[in-house]
């Protein structure tokens, strides 16, 4: 009897919320920081080999499609983890109009119904947490919404049109870089500081919003059906999210606070649009292993070409029309 209790007990509900506020009060930014200052410190020439070779054993990392093999190259983490590829290393697909911004695990994608989104499957989180609130100002990507079907309505500007989404995991021994899924402008970016929490598909069934809590950075924009936005999600040791064309960008910054958010605008008197980018472009990088989360509009003949839990590489297709 008291076996069965101990064991009910263990598997009961409260248990979990207890360990998951537990997790959620260790702190993770803090600590990443920490694990960044770590990463820029330069090893010694004879370290490096043999500090390498240990992560590239633990995560399995081809260096043969690295732009530079020879490890002594790399002077400390942080160049090691943001290794570039040779040229020709990911062909970018010409066929179909969405390729993989990044090497990585599919862990979902599909349609958006009712406004919530499967991080994996079964555990959702809302579109409208993720995106950010809205507010009421003309150089803001939407305005205010009232319902589920009115904030749907401010992303799905075209009749006919569907809402898709598609999370990406990518692992510690990834291509870290992350690169244009399409030809698109991107004329507004939303940067929620957040938490650091792993985002490894366990975590990610542990805790419902995961996404939501976490620091991100959410690029918004168009393409030629409509609205697109990439948002590459931040993670433990993961603080730093890179957009090479934000200088203004600082992430797992102590300026900013968690529950926060800051708005910044490419559209300016000068530039009407915003920044164009190329399908493959380079657009930005993480330190170790993150998340990218694509949501966006297209006509309803829209049709993806993967599996849930499959591998993909930058530059594979994605889907098309």
């Amino acid at each position: 009897m008291l076996r069965a209790t101990a064991a009910s007990y263990l598997a009961s509900p409260c248990l979990d919320l207890r360990k998951v506020a537990l997790y959620k009060s260790v702190p993770t930014r803090l600590l990443s920081r920490a694990w960044g200052r770590l990463n820029q410190v330069e090893l010694p020439h004879w370290l490096r080999r043999p500090v390498y070779s240990l992560y590239i054993w633990t995560f399995g990392v081809n260096m043969k499609e690295a732009a530079v093999e020879d490890l002594h190259h790399y002077r400390n983490l942080s160049e090691f983890f943001r290794r570039k590829l040779k040229p020709q290393a990911r062909p970018v697909c010409g066929l179909h109009s969405v390729i993989s911004p990044s090497d990585g695990k599919i862990l979902n994608f599909g349609q958006v119904k009712n406004c919530e989104v499967e991080q994996v499957k079964g555990v959702t989180y809302s579109l409208e947490s993720f995106l950010g609130p809205r507010i009421s100002a003309e150089d803001l990507p939407f305005p205010p919404a009232t319902s589920c079907g009115s904030f749907r309505s401010q992303l799905v500007t075209r009749e006919g049109n569907e809402l898709y989404h598609c999370v990406i995991y990518l692992a510690p021994g990834d291509y870290h870089c992350f690169h244009s899924p399409t030809d698109w402008t991107v004329s507004h970016r939303r940067h929620f500081p957040g938490s650091l929490m792993s985002v490894n598909p366990g975590m990610a069934r542990w805790i419902k919003e995961l996404f939501c809590h976490n620091e991100r950075v959410v690029l918004t924009g168009d393409w030629k059906h409509g609205f697109f936005s990439l948002t590459a999600v931040g993670a433990t040791n993961v603080g730093s999210i890179r957009i090479y064309f934000d200088r203004d960008l600082h992430t797992n910054s102590p300026r900013y606070s968690k529950g926060s958010y800051n708005d910044f605008s490419f559209v300016t008197h000068t530039n009407k649009e915003g920044i164009p980018m190329r399908k493959g472009e380079h657009l930005g990088e993480f330190n170790l292993g993150s998340t990218i989360v694509l949501i966006f509009e297209a006509p309803k003949d829209f049709n993806f070409k993967l599996k849930a839990g499959q591998k993909i590489r930058f530059g594979e297709a994605l889907g098309s029309l």
